[in-house]
């Protein structure tokens, strides 16, 4: 009987052993996915503050909190089982779905340089005016909610294929369980992330007020400064989205079989790591990045080109 049960207690820490190694496999996996995913999630956190500029402070947390579950809502219940689906039965698809999501980022990227370039953000005046007409209702915070959902769907669908290209090799269900780990984890930073971003002018104020000395200094700086971390994280995102873009389109031309363009960057990156004795990876890095977003810039400026240069030339 005893020899029975330490048979047993030896199967069950076996067991116990084979669990441990797969989570840890699991959360490996996991981490790897989502530093691929990385430049997405940048972008994703430099683009939602705006969406609860200008309503009350006490509503800002939970228009974030509403806009963190519609994005969970995304990527668990209809971004998720698709690609599983998807990658299950169509593998082929996930490349060509990979680089229109890239040509996208390309695109939205382009477009906030080409609207910055020609002067289309919004004055002091348009922003006063809007705030009137709009007047901050329920109604109004809904639109702004709604509309941060559906972009954070375009955002989540390529953070979520970004993230399965990387595990497409694991079973099926280590997959679902990778991707799961890697919704939760990536929403719950950037979302955390936003809601901090945002109510740090907040605690500026409170500091300035409440406190006195090099306490309420910092406020005083929190307050002065945070527009410009908004708008460093605004340029932040647009670079972001062209290199992440134009990584994925590189990638993806040579996994299509047209290797020249990715071979040429690639052997530039390799020629400057190895000219480079000290931190040679890191320059030759910043070599690939800058080249990715090179063509990002380009493959987007021809769509912007299509989009909205042809058309207007045509009236």
């Amino acid at each position: 009987m005893s020899a029975g049960i330490v048979a047993l207690l030896d199967d069950i820490a076996a067991l116990a052993r084979m669990a441990a190694a797969s989570l840890d496999d699991i959360g490996a996996a996991a981490g790897r996915a989502s530093a691929k995913a990385a430049g997405v999630v940048i972008d994703d956190t430099a683009v939602t503050p705006r969406y609860v500029t200008g309503f009350s402070p006490q509503r800002e947390l939970p228009m974030i909190r509403r806009i963190a579950v519609g994005s969970l809502r995304n990527k668990l219940l209809f971004i998720l089982p698709a690609i599983l689906l998807m990658s299950q039965f169509l593998p082929w698809l996930l490349t060509p779905l990979l680089m229109i999501g890239g040509t996208y980022l390309c695109f939205e990227g382009a477009e906030k340089i080409w609207h910055s370039l020609r002067g289309h953000e919004t004055t002091g005046q348009q922003a006063a005016q809007e705030a009137v007409e709009g007047e901050r209702t329920q109604e109004r915070e809904d639109q702004m909610v709604n509309g941060a959902i559906r972009t954070d769907f375009i955002l989540s669908a390529e953070i979520m294929v970004i993230s399965l290209n990387e595990v497409a090799n694991e079973p099926l269900l280590s997959r679902a369980i990778i991707l799961i780990v890697v919704a939760i984890a990536i929403t719950a930073l950037v979302y955390g992330v936003v809601a901090l971003i945002v109510k740090m002018d907040d605690v500026g104020l409170y500091l300035a007020d409440k406190k006195s000395g090099a306490v309420a200094t910092l406020g005083r700086g929190l307050v002065t400064g945070m527009p410009k971390v908004l708008q460093a994280l605004t340029v932040v995102g647009v670079v972001a989205m062209l290199w992440v873009g134009g990584h994925i389109l590189l990638v993806g031309t040579d996994e299509l079989g047209w290797h020249g363009l990715y071979g040429l960057v690639h052997h530039l990156e390799e020629g400057v790591a190895a000219a480079v004795p000290t931190g040679g990876a890191f320059v030759g890095w910043l070599v690939n990045t800058a080249a990715s977003a090179v063509v990002g810039l380009i493959v987007g400026a021809v769509v912007v080109a299509v989009m909205h240069l042809i058309p207007s030339k045509k009236h």
